[in-house]
């Protein structure tokens, strides 16, 4: 078997159910009754916490193609992004139905009145007319320049997604941070090399600086 055929006939349908299982185990916790004292915020966390997860590894496969060299793993892009817009969307109608009784008015109120719900609905709504614009004929339809430019929107919805995440959780904030470390890191991936070189140079001499700052402040 080729790369392409390794990739499309076994790789692809096989990450096609694994990232199906997540939902699968909500649903059989569900139905064994094992969601916890709150069952609606555990819903809404786990599917927002995977829209999440699938947006980064969306994010991650050209990092993965240009570091391996195999542009093949593109063609797993398009699949983990509708994952992603599948989870957001179960996450948001969690929000909407289950924890809102789908009251236009109070979920409205709650946009406008707290941040992270502010950026994570922001986050959702541009995730639609990416996953929209998905299909091929589509793509042909719109042209590929301007195809691009809307899917640049990814962007921004994997910063609102963090942000998201970071601002709801008021302790523990080492989860958010480490899903926020790895987005910048991911965007860092895409500056080009002279900008990378640049930066690299920069905090190279930055560390100096700042151990002799330390040294001092130990003197003192």
């Amino acid at each position: 078997m080729t790369r392409v055929q390794i990739i499309t006939r076994l790789l692809k349908p096989a990450l096609f159910f694994l990232l199906l299982l997540p939902l699968a185990l909500l649903v059989q916790r569900g139905f064994a009754d094992t969601l916890g004292a709150n069952p609606v915020e555990t819903i809404t966390h786990q599917t927002g916490l995977w829209a999440l997860r699938l947006l980064l590894l969306t994010l991650a496969i050209t990092p993965l193609c240009r570091i391996t060299g195999i542009n093949d793993f593109v063609r797993l892009r398009r699949m983990t992004g509708l994952y992603s817009f599948l989870y957001a969307l179960l996450h948001f109608a969690t929000y909407a139905v289950l924890d809102h009784g789908l009251d236009i008015g109070a979920i409205f109120a709650d946009v406008v009145k707290r941040p992270y719900v502010t950026l994570g609905f922001s986050a959702f709504l541009l995730l639609i007319p990416l996953a929209a614009t998905s299909h091929n004929r589509i793509i042909r339809l719109l042209g590929g320049r301007r195809w691009k430019r809307l899917h640049r929107l990814v962007y921004l919805c994997g910063l609102g997604g963090v942000l998201h995440y970071l601002w709801l959780v008021k302790a523990d904030t080492l989860s958010p941070l480490l899903y926020l470390t790895l987005f910048l890191g991911l965007m860092l991936f895409r500056l080009p090399p002279r900008i990378r070189s640049k930066l690299s140079d920069l905090s190279g001499r930055m560390l100096p600086m700042q151990r002799r700052h330390r040294l001092l402040k130990e003197e003192r």
